[in-house]
């Protein structure tokens, strides 16, 4: 590797951490919007998905500039491709973190309207799976990322467990119907992040091994090897 693309890489690397961290903001600072009813939190996470936008497009500037220039091979090549993908990712996980704050506006309304107790389970199953998936790639650690991969069912389950929550919730009182739909429609957008951490985790595995493992590809999810 020559040293011009160490130092690009070194950066683009810094550039993607820095993105992660914002991201992780949002969705904290959403979630709260929702379950405290802040909506200055709510519109703090708005206002910042222009500077993520910003950044994912000259993150992929950069990365295509690199690739054209300097035609690197092998792991270098998986790392910038790797890199790509998750850049994508992350804006992803910032327009879902505006999504649930959005609703947390609209909740507003209903201030009566009360957000079931495991929204908080949920929520901290979430953010250590993001958490999780960008610690696998800055680590090349690809247990850690099989490990954020299982945590999705959990996440899933406790989906599965709002819905019926809400979904009583708004048999009993009608009046509950729309707020009780602003509320499921977050916890869905909350699920599509915890889905979008696994696909940074499963681009990990990627990036240290070259196996794909979306869709039931490649290598098992399971570090035991069984299927």
């Amino acid at each position: 590797m020559s040293k011009h693309l160490d130092r690009a890489m070194t950066q683009l690397r810094s550039d993607l951490v820095e993105q992660f961290g914002v991201v992780e903001q949002m969705i904290g600072l959403s979630v709260r919007s929702l379950v405290e009813r802040r909506p200055e939190l709510a519109h703090t996470v708005i206002n910042t998905d222009d500077q993520v936008d910003a950044q994912e497009i000259r993150i992929e500037e950069d990365c295509l500039k690199l690739l054209a220039l300097h035609q690197p091979v092998a792991e270098d090549l998986r790392w910038l491709i790797t890199v790509v993908k998750i850049n994508g990712d992350l804006e992803r996980m910032a327009d879902l973190a505006c999504n649930i704050a959005d609703r947390s506006v609209s909740l507003d309304y209903y201030p009566l309207f009360r957000v079931p107790d495991d929204l908080t389970k949920m929520v901290g199953a979430v953010i250590d799976m993001v958490r999780s998936a960008l610690d696998s790639f800055l680590e090349h650690d690809p247990e850690l990322a099989r490990r954020v991969i299982k945590k999705d069912d959990e996440v899933d389950f406790l989906n599965v467990e709002m819905i019926r929550e809400l979904e009583g919730k708004m048999r009993e009182d009608p009046e509950l119907v729309e707020p009780g739909l602003h509320c499921f429609s977050a916890t869905r957008h909350l699920e599509r992040i915890a889905d979008m951490a696994t696909h940074v985790a499963e681009e990990t595995i990627y990036l240290v091994s070259g196996d794909i493992v979306r869709h039931g590809r490649g290598s098992e999810v399971s570090s035991d090897g069984a299927s």
